[in-house]
């Protein structure tokens, strides 16, 4: 795989006259975006086929990852940046509450943090500025004024949003319980 990909890189530099680490850094600067836009713009900037458009589009992303992850080594400081700094103690304070439960796992994603079980229970992340939202998978519950029922095809039954730590109270520990448990 590794020789594959050192020849598919010399060929974007044969056919370009370009350092791969000069054409990453064009493609970065194009900002993020859509894998889609930024393959037509390689195609027409560069005058690649497809599948060498593609090849640099994903090097390039690649390498954003690399870079992002090294700048978020923890990846609560990535889901918690920015304007949404002032949302993690309330998640950190949801957390620790979340311990009474029992074991479970805990998987950050890009945009959140997925609790699981046998099966995810619930989720927890961002729901904007302001708010922290708590996506819960309890199928069998009614929808509440609190706990409001999404559709069908959401990736949570219901969703809650905490505004302080004053919102993780019995009530909220005990649907998440009754979740908690049917994941089991």
């Amino acid at each position: 795989m590794e020789r594959a990909r050192a020849t598919q890189i010399q060929s974007l530099e044969t056919l370009t006259g370009k350092r791969l680490a000069d054409l990453l850094d064009t493609v970065a600067a194009w900002g993020p975006g859509k894998h889609g836009d930024h393959l037509k713009r390689a195609k027409e900037t560069f005058g690649l086929t497809h599948g060498h458009a593609n090849f640099l589009v994903h090097l390039a992303r690649e390498r954003a990852d690399a870079t992002a992850g090294a700048v978020h080594a923890e990846p609560l400081d990535a889901i918690y940046a920015g304007a949404k700094a002032s949302l993690r103690p309330l998640h950190e304070a949801l957390m620790a509450r979340l311990t009474e439960l029992g074991p479970f796992e805990v998987a950050p994603k890009k945009a959140y943090v997925s609790l699981r079980r046998g099966k995810q229970f619930a989720m927890v992340g961002p729901g904007s500025r302001s708010r922290l939202e708590v996506g819960v998978n309890h199928r069998a519950a009614a929808g509440t004024e609190r706990f409001e029922a999404l559709g069908p095809g959401q990736m949570c039954s219901h969703r809650v949003h905490l505004h302080s730590a004053d919102d993780v109270d019995a009530e909220l520990l005990a649907f998440l319980r009754e979740a908690y448990e049917a994941a089991g």
